[in-house]
């Protein structure tokens, strides 16, 4: 018996290898090999790419973008969708706007604005636990509301009111050679990261996707974490709002628009399974981070910028394809 095994067992990887092969399990290194390998590409064909002015540009132009992928990612681990994150986005930056112009201080106005998406996001939570409409048809119905109000209220004509500078710090300040808001995207990353790996709360967020009612039947309260994370989402989306007016200091009508589609590639490139379950927030940042690299590169290497949307949609599609292909390959 004991030859017999030694013929059968297989033989110990080296050390080196075993590591490599362990690190390939691990979707989100894969995610990374590819920002990595994408970073390169386009080094070789422009000398720009890896100076730090447009390093730091390009961390700052997906910033907004990554912060509201941690939100979505929340809620596709649930098994649902947040369409109206580009509408909330718009919609919180307008109200903060509005409560400069109406002359309150820069606490209240970031606080209006913060619970503006609060309070979509939790609409957006009671639509699909106590309606229970559909999380598509339900964020689908605010996103048009969000978009609409903004018109109303604007008229069309941007707000642009007077605000104080330590205001402005927030979207357009460094903390030494780093752009705050990917300050704020790297707190909120490491935040989040902490809460789905470490606490219950977490261990119910993916519980209720993976398996709703086998959570429910071990005491998970589903509704309630769905409510939550609707409700997070609406927060975070605020936020990127509150910083995208800070930065330029004008509420468009149309700001946000699209948004939600950017954020939704950032999380399905970063390995979220829209089936629920399955994802994590690091995979989220470093999903938009390879969506603003491939911009970047658009824009260095004289590409097309029409091109951009085409080049991301193949990745969109390769990523999914990678990760379907991953889970069958298990299952068997």
């Amino acid at each position: 018996m004991r030859a017999l095994s030694s013929k059968t067992d297989a033989p110990a990887l080296p050390m080196p290898l075993a590591l490599l092969r362990a690190c390939v399990r691990v979707r989100e290194f894969n995610i990374f090999a590819v920002l990595i390998l994408v970073g390169v590409l386009i080094s070789v064909f422009s000398p720009y790419f890896l100076t730090t002015n447009n390093l730091m540009g390009v961390f700052r132009s997906f910033s907004l973008t990554a912060i509201m992928a941690v939100g979505m990612m929340l809620v596709i681990i649930t098994g649902g969708i947040d369409l109206s994150v580009g509408s909330v986005m718009g919609l919180s930056s307008l109200v903060t706007a509005l409560s400069f112009q109406h002359g309150l201080d820069a606490t209240v106005a970031v606080a209006a604005g913060l619970a503006t998406g609060v309070v979509v996001g939790a609409f957006n939570g009671f639509l699909v636990t106590r309606v229970q409409l559909p999380p598509f048809i339900a964020t689908l119905g605010t996103l048009s509301i969000g978009r609409g109000l903004m018109y109303i209220i604007t008229k069309g004509v941007p707000v642009t009111p007077d605000v104080p500078d330590g205001f402005t710090f927030l979207g357009q300040g460094y903390l030494g050679f780093i752009p705050f808001p990917v300050v704020v995207m790297g707190l909120l990353a490491v935040c989040f990261s902490i809460v789905m790996r470490r606490t219950r709360f977490g261990r119910h967020v993916y519980a209720t996707g993976g398996n709703e009612t086998a959570a429910r039947l071990s005491g998970v309260r589903t509704a309630r974490v769905k409510f939550i994370v609707y409700a997070l989402s609406g927060a975070i989306a605020a936020l990127a709002g509150v910083l995208a007016f800070s930065r330029f200091v004008s509420a468009e009508p149309a700001a946000g628009f699209g948004a939600e589609l950017d954020v939704i590639a950032a999380a399905a490139i970063g390995g979220a399974s829209l089936s629920g379950g399955v994802g994590s927030v690091e995979g989220a940042i470093i999903g938009a981070a390879l969506a603003g690299i491939i911009s970047n590169g658009v824009v260095l290497l004289n590409i097309d910028t029409y091109a951009q949307q085409t080049i991301t949609g193949c990745v969109i599609l390769i990523a999914v394809s990678i990760d379907i292909w991953r889970l069958r390959h298990r299952g068997r």
